[in-house]
C-alpha cells in the first residue's frame, strides 16, 4: 500500500499551510505559512480572539496599527508552529505606492521583533505591481526577505526574479478561473491546466537560468492541480486540500525537477516592457486588479470590525 499523497509531497516539495487556523497547523506539520488579508480576517473573527482584538481596537493609534498588530500577533504565533517562513502581506492598498509599501514593510519587521520573531523567519508579501516589484527590490538588499504575491503573468515572475524577490507566489486557480469562464466547454484537466502550466514555465524558467527566487504555487482549485506540480520548490496548500491529500493513499510521481542552469539570464525588463506585456496579457491584468480589490475587501470588513471594537 503506497504511502499518503502528502506524506509523499513532503519528501519532494516544501508543504505550506495557506491558512492563519493554528490547529490545522498543528495537524498538518507544514514547514511554512502564509497569510493574507482574508485568512488574517478569518482567523481574526474566532471567537477566541475577540477579547484581544477588542484590546487592540481600544489601544491602537490608528486603524493601520491596529491591523498591523493583528497581523503581527497572529504570524508570530503560526512561527512558534513552524520551522521556516511566515508570510506577512502589505496592505493592498499600497500595491501602487512603493515608498508606503517600503515603510510598511520595516513597520512589520520591527513589529515580528518587538515579538522575538526575527527578520529571517518573515517573508513580507507584495502584490507583484510594478511598484510592488521595486519595493522588494529594495527590501532585499536591506535583508528583508520577500513574497510576491497575486502573480499571474511571465513578465512578472520575469521581473521578480530580476529584483532579487526571496519567493513567488504564480497563482494556479485563478489562472484556471479566468480561463473556464472565457471557453466553459473546454478540458483543462492535468497537464491542460493553464495555471499548472504557468507554473511549469516559470519554475523552469528559474532554473534553467540560475534564479535563486523559490517558485512556490499557490491558489489551488483541486487536489490534481497541485500532483501535477510535485516537486516544485514550494506549494502553498489550503487545510481541505491538505486533508484531502492525506486522506488518499495513492502512488505519486515527481513532476518538476530542478535542471542545472545551462544559460544566462536575459536582460531584465525595463517598466515600459513590464508594462507592455502586463497590457498585452488580459488574464494577468484582470486578475491582478480582482486580486488587489478582494484582498481589499476583507481589510476593509477587518477594519469595520476593528473601529465597531474601538468605539466599544
Amino acid at each position: 500500500m503506497a504511502d499518503d499523497l502528502l506524506s509523499q509531497l513532503k519528501t519532494m516539495t516544501t508543504v505550506v499551510a495557506d491558512t492563519g487556523d493554528l490547529e490545522a497547523i498543528r495537524r498538518f506539520e507544514p514547514t511554512d505559512a502564509t497569510t493574507n488579508p482574508s485568512l488574517i480576517l478569518q482567523a481574526a473573527q474566532h471567537e477566541s480572539r475577540r477579547a484581544r482584538l477588542g484590546e487592540i481596537a481600544r489601544h491602537a493609534t490608528d486603524i493601520d496599527d491596529a491591523l498591523d498588530t493583528v497581523a503581527v500577533e497572529i504570524g508570530s504565533e503560526i512561527s512558534a508552529l513552524v520551522p521556516g517562513f511566515v508570510s506577512t502581506e502589505v496592505s493592498a492598498r499600497l500595491s501602487f505606492d512603493t515608498d508606503a509599501t517600503l515603510a510598511r514593510a520595516r513597520a512589520l519587521i520591527e513589529r515580528y521583533g518587538r515579538h522575538g520573531v526575527g527578520p529571517e523567519r518573515i517573508l513580507i508579501k507584495v502584490a507583484a505591481t510594478w511598484e510592488g516589484i521595486r519595493a522588494a527590490r529594495i527590501l532585499e538588499r536591506e535583508g528583508i526577505h520577500t513574497n510576491l504575491t497575486l502573480l499571474f503573468s511571465f513578465a512578472q515572475a520575469r521581473a521578480c526574479a530580476d529584483a532579487g524577490a526571496t519567493l513567488v507566489s504564480p497563482f494556479v486557480g485563478r489562472i484556471l478561473d479566468w480561463h473556464k469562464a472565457q471557453d466553459p466547454e473546454a478540458d483543462f484537466e492535468g497537464d491542460r491546466d493553464p495555471g499548472v502550466q504557468s507554473v511549469k514555465r516559470i519554475y523552469e524558467h528559474f532554473k534553467g537560468h540560475g534564479f535563486d527566487t523559490i517558485v512556490m504555487g499557490a491558489s489551488f482549485r483541486n487536489s490534481g492541480e497541485i500532483l501535477a506540480l510535485s516537486g516544485c520548490d514550494r506549494l502553498t496548500i489550503s487545510p481541505a486540500l491538505l486533508e484531502e491529500l492525506a486522506g488518499t493513499e495513492a502512488p505519486l510521481t515527481r513532476r518538476l525537477t530542478p535542471l542545472d542552469a545551462e544559460t544566462s539570464a536575459p536582460e531584465p525588463q525595463d517598466e515600459a516592457e513590464f508594462r507592455w506585456s502586463m497590457n498585452e496579457d488580459a488574464m494577468a491584468t484582470e486578475k491582478l486588479a480582482e486580486g488587489i480589490r478582494k484582498f481589499m475587501a476583507d481589510q476593509r470588513k477587518l477594519e469595520t470590525l476593528l473601529g465597531e471594537l474601538r468605539r466599544g
